[in-house]
């Protein structure tokens, strides 16, 4: 397979296998070091497995017909496998009478780029297996008549992990440009990857957690989260940064970005070309954000009405003494969403009007159906965060960041392990991927209410969430209300966010961008890479909806700047939005957004 026919200097060879003995000894050490994780953060709990079992046992005797039609379907492809394979694959031949029915084509699939995939028999079969048991596997979970609704759903997701795992491009043995580069490096690109993978062990404290982006490609302040600014003010939860006008005048309404805080405020600030913050102040908009601390174990006891009183609700009364105005706009990304709209409904219940209109991107308020990041949530899942928070007094980043990677495991796990260690390459230098690996840590009570009263018992909708012995009654929110949620997303669905945002009772407008729940959003118009859909007729039926919807090629930017300036009043001095009495404390970006989490 090398193009070189082979390795060509055996004592390079030699000394890169003695590299390996050395590295070996590395990662032993290294892996001692592992601390037990509770089995239960893992993956489903043992009643899931059992459950599956129990429904696949009652099929097999219910309808042994099936089992059998799955077995024939399942050695009839292997058997066109193994002839297809051993043919020239290369020979253009009419597929015969129900070949595709069997074997699986060959998938538009990047993890099958190589074209020995197609023309060597070996790789040719293990790719064409793996689909065709892939199918099977998938195809009897979605049989399975025993399960309800939700456990069928997590049965699925898991199952999925197990295939996207078994991938033949993750193993060196049945990856062939892991193979030719071995061969065609003298076995260097192996050596590089075994040192990938020993200083990710070693910094993770005997965990696996890929590198996703070189760590020193970028700097918070100097070519990530560079927009101008100011700190002008801090509490012990965030700090609420300013940015500098690019224009002599400003709209009169300032805006208020309230993040969410599993992250760090900058994806809205990643590289200038496309930083959503620096466009907006490009508008003529006065720009305040957000930016969360970085929670340790003295932050155990802070909830999400801290989150409400003391951060956005401070925030909020921070940005009208500053500039003097009595109304501003709001922007809730994600989490930072769910927490707009729990605010907004306090401030209507106590007759505060001071927020004008509101932007929400991929937020859920309804949490009936949240998405894959739902198969998580069951009794052994919460039963585990429950002993982890109170033993540590955070919920760490790390567990955080792992269950979101999962969510995109090939994207976010096994694509970049595939790259880093058998391929031996550097990770790369991606903006994005370094803000996704730069997570935070959740305050125990806040992590464990979040988990408890959204996603387990959907207090929100229901009228039953309270902040300081309020009720929230999210239909009292009744301003105008831009919404952006987007199509793949595996965080917050969009027809769960667009359902759930009906609640507020405020004339709406709702965007369906293209792409996930990162993608959609940085989407700046320079890059003219994703469009998305509009439609200004009732949304009460979503697919209807959609079905109705005009698209449109590129940024929805440039559609929200539009609706939004035109909420933001007359244009003033950006003089006007200074005041004295809140003087710079230090720099945009500031110092919360720089610490690491533990």
């Amino acid at each position: 397979m090398s193009k070189g026919g082979g390795t060509s200097d055996p004592e390079k060879l030699k000394a890169n296998l003695d590299k390996i003995e050395n590295l070996t000894a590395r990662l032993s050490a290294a892996l001692a070091k592992r601390r037990q994780e509770n089995p239960d953060l893992e993956g489903p709990g043992a009643d899931l497995y059992v459950k599956a079992a129990s429904a696949y046992l009652t099929e097999m005797m219910t309808y042994p017909e099936k089992l059998i039609e799955q077995q024939m379907h399942m050695w009839r492809g292997t058997l066109m496998n193994l002839a297809e394979a051993m043919k020239n694959p290369e020979a253009e031949e009419k597929p015969e009478s129900g070949r595709d029915a069997v074997r699986p084509p060959s998938p538009p699939d990047s993890r099958f780029r190589n074209p020995l995939w197609q023309s060597h028999p070996y790789f040719n079969f293990l790719m064409h297996q793996y689909l065709l048991s892939s199918q099977a596997l998938t195809k009897s979970v979605e049989s399975l008549s025993g399960l309800d609704a939700r456990d069928q759903q997590r049965v699925a997701f898991f199952a999925q992990q197990f295939v996207d795992m078994m991938s033949p491009t993750n193993f060196l043995a049945t990856n062939p440009d892991a193979i030719e580069k071995a061969l065609a490096t003298d076995g260097e690109s192996l050596v590089e990857g075994l040192e990938n993978f020993v200083r990710d062990v070693e910094s993770n404290a005997g965990e696996f957690a890929v590198t996703l982006s070189d760590k020193k490609a970028f700097e918070i302040g100097r070519n990530i989260a560079t927009t101008p600014g100011e700190v002008v003010f801090r509490n012990r939860l965030f700090e609420l940064i300013h940015f500098a006008p690019a224009t002599e005048e400003v709209h009169a309404v300032p805006l208020l970005i309230v993040p969410p805080w599993i992250n760090k405020y900058y994806i809205l600030d990643l590289a200038p070309k496309n930083s959503f913050i620096k466009f907006a102040v490009e508008q003529g908009l006065s720009v305040f954000v957000v930016s969360w601390v970085n929670p340790d174990e003295s932050f155990r006891d802070v909830g999400f009405d801290t989150y409400v009183e003391e951060g956005a609700l401070t925030a909020i009364d921070t940005v009208k003494a500053i500039t003097g105005e009595r109304k501003i706009n709001a922007i809730g990304y994600c989490i930072g969403g769910t927490l707009l709209a729990s605010t907004l409904a306090l401030m209507a219940h106590r007759g505060d009007h001071s927020v004008k209109t509101a932007t929400f991107f991929t937020t859920l308020v309804d949490f009936a159906e949240p998405g894959n990041l739902g198969v998580f949530i069951d009794d052994h899942f919460i039963a585990a965060i429950d002993e982890e928070v109170k033993e540590k007094g955070y919920l760490s980043a790390k567990l955080m960041a792992r269950t979101f990677s999962f969510l995109r495991a090939n994207d976010l796990v096994y694509g970049p392990a595939v790259r880093s260690y058998l391929l031996g390459e550097a990770p790369p230098a991606f903006d994005l991927l370094y803000w996704n690996s730069d997570s935070t840590n959740l305050p125990a009570r806040m992590a464990k209410e979040y988990l408890d009263y959204c996603y387990r018992e959907n207090r929100l909708v229901a009228g039953r969430f309270e902040v300081g012995g309020v009720p929230l009654n999210l239909k009292d929110v009744k301003i105008p209300i831009f919404a952006v949620a987007t199509k793949t997303d595996h965080i917050a669905p969009w027809k769960a966010s667009f359902s759930g945002l009906q609640h507020l009772v405020g004339k709406k407008i709702f965007i369906l961008a293209e792409s996930g729940h990162i993608a959609g959003i940085i989407n700046a118009p320079a890059a003219n890479k994703y469009g998305y859909w509009f439609n200004d007729g009732p949304a009460d039926d979503l697919d209807a909806w959609l079905a109705a919807a005009s698209r449109h090629d590129g940024s929805w930017w440039p559609f929200w700047a539009g609706w939004i300036t035109a909420e933001s009043g007359k244009r003033t001095s950006a003089e006007n939005h200074k005041n004295p009495a809140f003087p710079a404390l230090c720099p945009a970006p500031g110092t919360y957004v720089t610490a690491r989490a533990k």
